[in-house]
Order: structure tokens, then C-alpha cells, then sequence
């Protein structure tokens, strides 16, 4: 009995002849490809269209590498501000005295320069950013009009932080109640939302007390909220949880109940063994930001955290939003510390991490991370024609060993093609840098330095 054609199968977006990259178990590749998108997902992958099928738009992906979305799961958009001149003070930014902190942001100074941090992210192919700072109000609201996916939250403590620069911890209930407040806040005001996912970020656990912790946690479980925190990324954190504890950071966040699958530790510099393995059991994730640990003299233990079973994401912080050269900067950091190369630390272990192990971070693995019929289409073409990519004997290789953020030419997310010819379809690039240039002008005049005066 003769059966119903099916109807011919129609696609928003064809990407036709590309080399298509996704991560797994090991490598994966697929040349002379086409990657097929409709309603906003992944709908066909395959080496030639279905019979009939019709496209509202195809891409000729002749010489291009098409892999997913990068993941950065720790930013802090707005301190672009300090760009050039934190990185040789030796510290984090907050901890630093004589350079603008987020205490002196104002709300239209917060808008303008995370608009410029966001789209640098986004240039370079970060399709989801996790920014956490000051006025989070005001710039998950600018960020998110660019189109790319955010995990936002307030900067989250009850320290006073105009008082840690000079090295005075003092923990003041309001300042916590305001903070949490405000992130408790702004995930309602975006809740639902499908490129919004709220999270909390707790600073660190020296800037936090421990009731605050406890309170912290409590919301976190009762609400399913991701927690994004700075996690042993200092000498002084050490120190100071240690004098005013007893304990490690880990133990800390152990007891108060916030070591879970929801916790994402940043930098993870300094923990011991019996810390690592609190992790693993526990659960909870690793951030990788290896070029800002580097440039501060320190390595993260990445090959013991990879031992352990830690899942690790990658994260560019306070640095460049070049998720691409970061995955240079994780394998060869971690092969210094191995003293050589090795099975354990291949491009597709670190490209693993600046996709599915973000998605894994953030409890998105089952829709992001990967090129997968029925995943959201978060897609980064780059062009692999330049001669800095070229033989393409192993494109995997390439784009970890010789990649750089300049040679992302299209963004897609959701299906929306958010980057093309490599500038942003949503925003005028010169006038956000214009606005970020004025904003941070105002701010390094507020600390007593002139614009122009070379940093002591």
C-alpha cells in the first residue's frame, strides 16, 4: 500500500562544504560536511542535504571550520577598565590599590564598558559568557542585547571591599544583605528568559563569612542556582580563611554546604590533594583561567585536578576574551607541569573544555557544548584559508596550536548569526568603543592618574 511522501525537509540555515569540529570522547571531526539549522537547534548533519530540502539561507563553508560555541564561564566584563595595567600590579584587580575598582563604577560607566567586554567575547567566539561584577542590573541589560548567551550575576560578599586594598577585612551584614539582594533580584527580573541563566556568584570564601556562606547555599539548593566563585586563587586567601577558620577554602565550602555538583571554583590555584578529592566527591567543577594564573607567576594544578575526575571548564577572567589562545595557554601550562607531552593532555582534552566542560559547568551539556542534532545552534565558523592555519592536516591542531580569536568570521546562536565578516550584527562596534574609551577615561582621572600618564 503506497505510503504518504514525506514533505521535503526545510531549513533556516545551511552551512555547505565545512569542516566540522565537536568534542567527545576524543576527536571528532567531519570534512566536506553540511550542518543544517531550523528553529534555533541543530536539525541535520550530514555530507549532502536531504532530496528537496530547501534552505532560507546557505553558506558556502568551503575552507572553514565550523565548531560550537565556546563556553567562558568566568568573566568580569567591566574590567576591561583596567586592560593594560592589572596584569603587571601582580594581583587581582580588587586586591590592588591605585587602580579603578568597582566600588567607583557608576551605573553608565558598568553599561558602556561591559558592552566593550561582552563583544570582545563575542567577537572571539564566545557564545556563552558567566560575568559576575558590579551594577549586574544594568549590564546583563546591555550584554544581552548583543544576542550572546549570558550566566550573570551581582559580585556577591559581605566584605567591605573598599576597605580590602588596604588590607582590612571587615564582614558587614547589610553589605551582604544588598548584595544578594540585588542577584536574587536581578533572577527573578530574567527569569524564563532563554539566553539568560542567573547564577550566584559568591565572591571567594575570604571575602564571604562563613554565615553568609551557609545563607548562600541554602538559596542556591532551593532555587537550583548555580554558584560561581573564586575558589584558592591566592596566597592571601589562604591565609586569611586559614587565620580566621582554621580550615581550607575547600573544608569551608565543604561545611557550609556549598561543595556540590552547582559549585564552579575559579582558578583552583591553591588546594591540596585532600582538597581535589573533596571536589571530585563532591561533585563540583573547576574554572580554568590559565593565561590570567600566568601572567601572575602561578600555575593551577590542572594535571592533578584531571586526575582526580574534576570536570574543568575554561574561563579568560579579567584577561583578553580570547577563549581560542586560552586553550593554547591550558595544554601547554599543563604539559610544564607534566615535563612533557602526553596521551593525557591532547587539543581535544582543552578544546573539550572551552565547550562541553563549561556546558557541564552550568548543567547545559544536554543542549550546548557540542555539534549534535537537536542542540541549540551555537555555532563559530573560522576561517582556516590564512596562512597561520594552513596545511590542514589536522584541523583540531591548528586551531589549538595556531588559533586565534581574530579568525572567528561568523557567530550563530540560537540560529541567529550574531557576528559576520567578523563584526557584530546587533551593535555599531566604534560607537561602543568610543563609549567605553569616555568611560574609562572618567574612571582613571577618579583615581588620581591621568589617561595618558605611563603606569610606576
Amino acid at each position: 500500500m503506497p505510503t504518504e511522501r514525506e514533505p521535503a525537509p526545510e531549513f533556516d540555515l545551511v552551512f555547505r562544504n565545512a569542516t566540522l569540529l565537536s568534542p567527545g570522547d576524543g576527536p571528532a571531526e567531519r570534512r566536506d560536511a553540511v550542518l543544517g539549522v531550523r528553529d534555533g537547534a541543530i536539525a541535520f548533519i550530514g555530507q549532502a542535504l536531504p532530496q528537496g530540502a530547501r534552505a532560507a539561507r546557505t553558506i558556502d563553508a568551503a575552507g572553514k571550520v565550523i565548531i560550537p560555541g565556546l563556553i567562558n564561564v568566568h568573566t568580569h566584563a567591566i574590567l576591561s577598565m583596567v586592560r593594560g595595567v592589572a596584569a603587571d600590579a601582580g594581583f587581582a584587580p580588587s586586591y590592588t590599590p591605585g587602580i579603578p575598582k568597582g566600588t567607583q563604577v557608576n551605573a553608565a560607566q558598568a553599561r558602556a564598558i561591559a558592552r566593550l567586554g561582552a563583544l570582545e567575547a563575542l567577537l572571539f567566539g564566545s557564545t556563552l559568557i558567566g560575568d559576575n561584577f558590579v551594577h549586574a542590573d544594568v549590564t546583563t541589560e546591555a550584554m544581552a542585547g548583543l544576542g550572546v548567551r549570558l550566566a550573570p550575576s551581582w559580585r556577591i560578599h559581605d566584605v567591605d571591599f573598599a576597605r580590602v586594598a588596604d588590607g582590612h577585612w571587615e564582614y558587614d551584614p547589610a553589605i551582604g544583605a544588598r548584595t544578594l539582594g540585588a542577584a536574587l533580584d536581578l533572577a527573578e527580573r530574567w527569569a524564563g528568559h532563554p539566553r539568560v541563566q542567573v547564577q550566584l556568584a559568591a565572591h571567594a570564601v575570604d571575602t564571604c563569612s562563613d554565615s553568609f556562606l551557609r545563607e548562600i547555599a541554602g538559596l542556591a539548593a532551593a532555587r537550583d542556582m548555580r554558584v560561581n566563585m573564586h575558589l584558592g586563587q591566592s596566597q592571601v586567601e589562604v591565609e586569611r580563611v586559614r587565620a580566621r577558620t582554621g580550615r581550607t577554602s575547600t573544608e569551608v565550602l565543604d561545611d557550609t554546604g556549598l561543595l556540590t555538583p552547582r559549585l564552579m571554583g575559579g582558578h583552583c590555584i591553591y588546594l591540596s590533594e585532600a582538597d581535589m578529592a573533596r571536589m571530585a566527591r563532591a561533585g563540583a567543577h573547576a574554572v580554568h583561567i590559565p593565561k590570567c594564573n600566568a601572567t601572575s607567576g602561578r600555575l593551577a594544578p590542572t594535571p592533578a585536578l584531571k586526575r582526580a575526575g574534576i570536570n574543568i571548564a575554561l574561563a579568560t577572567d579579567t584577561q583578553h576574551a580570547d577563549m581560542i589562545e586560552l586553550m593554547r595557554w591550558a595544554l601547554v601550562t599543563a604539559r610544564v607541569q607534566e615535563g612533557g607531552v602526553a596521551d593525557d593532555w591532547q587539543p581535544h582534552h582543552v578544546f573539550e573544555m572551552a565547550t562541553l566542560g563549561g556546558a557541564r559547568a552550568l548543567g547545559q551539556a544536554h543542549r550546548l557544548g557540542s555539534l549534535e542534532v537537536g542542540k541549540r545552534a551555537d555555532l563559530v565558523m573560522l576561517d582556516f584559508r590564512r596562512p597561520h592555519l594552513v596545511p590542514l592536516v589536522n584541523p583540531l591542531g591548528n586551531l589549538v596550536h595556531t588559533g586565534q580569536g581574530r579568525d572567528v568570521e561568523m557567530v550563530v546562536v540560537d540560529g541567529e548569526i550574531l557576528v559576520e565578516g567578523g563584526l557584530p550584527t546587533r551593535v555599531d562596534m566604534d560607537e561602543v568603543c568610543r563609549e567605553a574609551e569616555q568611560a574609562c577615561r572618567e574612571l582613571w582621572a577618579d583615581v588620581g592618574r591621568a589617561y595618558w600618564e605611563p603606569a610606576a
